[in-house]
């Protein structure tokens, strides 16, 4: 593995003398990852072994963006709604614009950290950088000033919301790119991405426990503690801590892979070309029908947790105890997810796990909706309602972890293959689109729970049992369609995917092929 450590240096030679070549970066490429390539059939061969403490800083990684998802999901809209007094269509609005803002951005970053050369490899500088900043900019999300008209509340949420969005894209997407450089294992993916999904939710799931057993506690005057807006700011700074956190031992515990990652060679390239590149990069056709795909899951899943507090404390009147109680459920859901992805992935395979995993997932969490609406439910206080609800969010979330595990490592195998068509590797960019729909998870989705609220005349400052019944079923007669919608047109994007197992180990071999040629002298390869 030592000669990958040079690998940048030998293809800077290279192209140093191929410089009127129209072929030499592809050349110079394929030769520089054939050291790559050999590094990582030293791995799965047991010379290179990814260490069990990187695996978990890389995991680890993923609760800056947890923390940041289940504050965004769960209590900015009941927060800056029901407690702030902003109009619901306004807070909608504010985090779907810095959404559309942020995704600007998205290729940008991948790109550059793509071709981004350091003594600290193509990864790494971006998420020490981002540390700070983020966690700060997260913190004083919660803590907005008081006083302030709608107008200027609303422009402390946007220009937040672009902050957060921005500075976590620095760090995620960088890192999330790690996955398909620290192995090209069509299995040890989906084992590593499960290591990143399951503490992505722990951590934003044991955010949400100790928010609402600790902070969001009922007092004489709000006797519903998710109302109650003394426990927002401790929650601000315990997210904060936990978002600094995972990003610093995420960086320190895989920084001493650097050596092994991949390298690229300088190159002198005009904005023009990278935006080509980046166009020819993005029309891979599995890419494009996974990515898709990736919206209406995530959709689906946005919309879900956005209204989940609302459901919560209006459908159900369930108080925070209880609420909080759902906690292990989501925690056991991800840790069964974090053990049936890898199998259900070597014996179905990727795609067609997915298109098991999820739809089931969705159709669990809509049964205990259904069946309310339609009066078979006993009335709310009822001992049956709470484990019901139980046992549905822990298969739900089983099911839905399992699926976006699984659509991950279908978006790293990705990599390769187009890398055989363009002669580059570009996990940047691939995962940046993969963090630009993590972000619609939160954008989309609470633009559209603001929607669905807005087009049932949901009250502001509304108290359990005293909304109109008439108001609380017309939400979940939306809410039910509209997910099962999104969930079929997100299965039916996953049948386009054509990558399996056979064709990427393919995709390995012929890789592997056109590097030795290149170091052999063979010059006539062309993408």
């Amino acid at each position: 593995m030592q000669a990958a450590v040079n690998c940048r240096d030998d293809g800077e030679d290279y192209f140093g003398a191929h410089a009127q070549d129209t072929h030499a970066p592809v050349q110079t490429g394929f030769k520089c990852y054939s050291l790559c390539i050999r590094g990582i059939s030293m791995e799965q061969n047991g010379s290179h072994r990814l260490r069990l403490s990187t695996r978990l800083a890389y995991g680890v990684g993923a609760v800056a963006f947890g923390v940041k998802d289940n504050g965004f999901s769960s209590f900015l809209l009941i927060f800056y709604n029901q407690i702030l007094g902003l109009p619901v269509a306004e807070v909608g609005l504010a985090v779907m614009a810095a959404l559309v803002i942020d995704a600007l951005f998205d290729p940008v970053i991948g790109q550059v950290s793509d071709n981004w050369h350091s003594s600290w490899g193509r990864r790494h500088p971006f998420m020490y950088f981002a540390a700070i900043p983020a966690s700060a900019a997260y913190l004083f999300l919660w803590l907005p000033p008081t006083g302030w008209s709608h107008d200027a509340l609303f422009g402390y949420l946007l220009i937040l919301s672009i902050l957060i969005r921005t500075l976590l894209s620095i760090f995620e997407i960088p890192s999330a790119a790690l996955a398909a450089e620290l192995t090209s294992s069509y299995d040890i993916r989906t084992k590593l991405l499960s290591y990143r999904f399951v503490f992505g939710w722990v951590g934003g799931i044991a955010t949400s426990y100790v928010a609402l057993r600790f902070f969001l506690q009922p007092d004489r005057s709000h006797a519903i503690g998710q109302l109650n807006p003394a426990g927002y700011p401790l929650y601000g700074y315990a997210g904060s801590g936990l978002i600094l956190s995972a990003i610093l031992i995420c960086a320190f515990g895989t920084h001493r892979e650097i050596p092994f990652l991949r390298k690229v060679p300088k190159r002198n390239v005009s904005l023009a070309k990278l935006a080509r590149e980046m166009a020819g990069t993005f029309s891979n056709a599995s890419f494009i029908r996974i990515l898709l795909a990736n919206v209406f899951v995530a959709s689906t899943w946005g919309l879900f947790a956005s209204l989940n507090l609302y459901f919560a404390t209006f459908f159900w009147e369930l108080g925070s105890s209880q609420v909080a109680n759902f906690s292990i459920a989501y925690l056991m859901g991800a840790i069964c997810a974090f053990g049936i992805a890898p199998i259900l992935s070597e014996r179905l395979g990727k795609k067609h796990a997915a298109m098991v995993t999820f739809p089931v997932g969705v159709f669990t969490a809509l049964v205990p909706i259904v069946l309310r609406i339609f009066g078979y439910l006993p009335a709310n206080g009822s001992a049956l309602i709470f484990p019901l609800l139980y046992v549905q969010i822990l298969i739900s979330t089983g099911c839905t972890v399992s699926s976006n595990i699984l659509t991950a490592s279908m978006i790293a195998d990705v990599v390769e293959d187009s890398e055989l068509l363009t002669g580059r590797r570009s996990e940047g960019l691939f995962f940046a689109a993969t963090a630009f729909v993590a972000k619609a998870v939160t954008g989309i989705g609470i633009f559209a729970s603001a929607m669905l609220l807005s087009v049932v005349s949901f009250p502001n400052g509304a108290r359990p049992g005293a909304v109109d019944p008439s108001t609380i079923r017309d939400l979940g007669l939306v809410y039910v369609p509209t997910m099962a919608l999104l969930a079929t047109f997100a299965v039916t994007f996953l049948k386009g995917y054509r990558i399996t197992r056979e064709s990427h180990s393919e995709s390995l071999k012929k890789l592997a092929a056109n590097a030795a040629m290149l170091i052999d002298g063979d010059a006539s390869y062309e993408p």
